[in-house]
């Protein structure tokens, strides 16, 4: 399928969305948010599918934000999050207010060390809508969290990296091989062991240490009737490379 304001592409079970709109900052509009929904669908439909890169088209910007004239009409953040499947966000320049709340959504953060972070909402007399406050601080803690979406201002990656909102900085040129290397590793793993172990991680978050600890077992449990948990035992007896099928 083709889009206007987004590139995908698949290759060795690596899902690469590209925000498409270098001109404005590759900033959300209607028409990606809507191509952006419908490529997370896709994905999680795809069982060929096992890990997804999201990045922002050319060097300056990863995603500036949201068109004003649209706003509260583009929500896309939940439609990233919703994704099954780990998602690495690789950050190649500024993620701010909508595009900030964007990367939050993804599962790792890679990012140029040219890149800045910011909510600029308050300046304008707004808050963040589409998850901001309430990812930041599950991910830096509240007062990190507070601190930046309270005065509008902007962090650089370095500073990122410190308060844990990023895992790692790397020169812009190194970035997306960055992304493609960690994706290739993760995507050598067991593709239904990955949609489990995320669900049980975001979920867990939301629960009891009790509750956590249950929902774990059940999908531990569920996870040996699957294909793939046989293939791995098999490759394991056999030394070799798992052939992973996503059944």
């Amino acid at each position: 399928m083709t889009y206007s304001t987004i590139i995908y592409a698949v290759k060795d079970h690596v899902a690469t969305v590209t925000l498409n709109r270098p001109e404005a900052g590759n900033s959300i509009n209607l028409e990606l948010a809507q191509e952006l929904a419908e490529v997370c669908r896709l994905v999680n439909q795809d069982e060929a599918v096992y890990v997804v890169i999201l990045t922002g088209a050319g060097d300056k910007a990863f995603c500036r934000g949201g068109e004003v004239e649209e706003a509260g009409k583009v929500c896309s953040a939940a439609d990233i999050a919703a994704i099954e499947k780990p998602v690495i966000a690789a950050i190649n320049g500024d993620a701010l207010g909508p595009g900030l709340e964007l990367a939050l959504s993804c599962d790792i953060r890679l990012a140029s060390d040219k890149a800045k972070f910011g909510f600029p909402e308050v300046a304008g007399g707004l808050i963040p809508a589409d998850g901001g406050t309430q990812r930041l601080p599950r991910i830096v803690g509240r007062g990190r969290a507070l601190e930046l979406v309270l005065t509008a201002g902007t962090i650089t990656a370095k500073e990122a990296l410190e308060i844990g909102l990023v895992s790692k900085v790397v020169p812009r040129k190194e970035l997306m091989a960055e992304a493609e290397a960690l994706a290739k590793t993760v995507a050598a793993k067991g593709p239904i062991a990955l949609k489990f172990i995320k669900e049980a991680v975001n979920k867990g978050l939301d629960l009891t240490l009790e509750q956590g600890l249950r929902l774990e077992a059940d999908l531990y449990f569920l996870l040996h009737t699957t294909a793939d948990r046989t293939e791995g035992i098999n490759a394991f007896l056999e030394k070799r490379k798992p052939k992973f099928k996503s059944q």
